[in-house]
């Protein structure tokens, strides 16, 4: 994860008009919520806030602002853009601790694809999840969980709980092990199994609409 510093600024007008004047003067207005501080609202150096957008690294991960030599951690949650320009207008920030755990959503990174024993044969990868949801300290935020699919054939899935996870991180998910990729035969295969899944799950309404329809007509017969 990149190391991000934002030099922030307080706004002393807030509202839409000191949100407007905060942007005609090149910056971007923010604010800062969570902690005993309360809401405070900022003013971020444009250039920095492209430069760290650019780095893949800024949307809900930690950085370190900076406001008069004073550092704070703090975790980006939101960022509004312009709906026609795209150009950031708005950011939301919210303090955390370091040693804080937080909920967020990293990246799954799938290596040594070229010794997967199913992809050799011409299988294919079915992602099921491509980010997952992990507590994580706020001050040691994995870059993405590495998933090594070596020796993976046709047929094997990774879960959760096969995912070896750093230290002190663990899954916000905790209620069942869910899949994360499976290694199947073939595109065609895959779109196979959803065709089947989807005539059982068909069969499966229109049996319960049939036991539903004779459990009516039986009451009906009891009147």
């Amino acid at each position: 994860m990149a190391d991000i510093l934002l030099n922030v600024d307080v706004r002393e007008r807030t509202g839409t008009g000191g949100a407007r004047q905060t942007r005609r003067e090149g910056m971007i207005p923010g604010i800062i919520y969570g902690g005993k501080l309360g809401n405070v609202a900022i003013s971020l150096k444009e250039n920095q806030v492209r430069k760290a957008l650019s780095t893949g690294d800024f949307i809900a991960q930690t950085v370190t602002i900076e406001h008069k030599g004073e550092k704070q951690l703090v975790l980006t949650r939101d960022v509004q853009y312009h709906p026609v320009t795209d150009v950031p207008m708005h950011v939301d920030l919210y303090r955390v601790d370091a040693d804080q755990m937080i909920e967020v959503e990293v990246p799954v990174r799938f290596i040594n694809e070229e010794e997967s024993l199913g992809l050799k044969r011409g299988g294919v990868l079915n992602i099921v999840r491509h980010q997952l949801a992990l507590l994580c300290p706020a001050g040691n935020i994995p870059d993405a969980i590495e998933i090594d699919l070596t020796g993976y054939d046709i047929g094997d899935s990774a879960h959760i709980s096969s995912v070896s996870l750093p230290e002190g991180v663990t899954s916000a998910i905790t209620d069942r092990d869910f899949t994360i990729v499976t290694v199947v035969g073939s595109r065609a295969a895959i779109s196979e199994a959803d065709e089947e899944a989807e005539a059982e799950a068909a069969a499966e309404a229109l049996a319960e609409a049939g036991e539903g329809e004779e459990g009516e007509d039986s009451e009906g017969g009891e009147e």
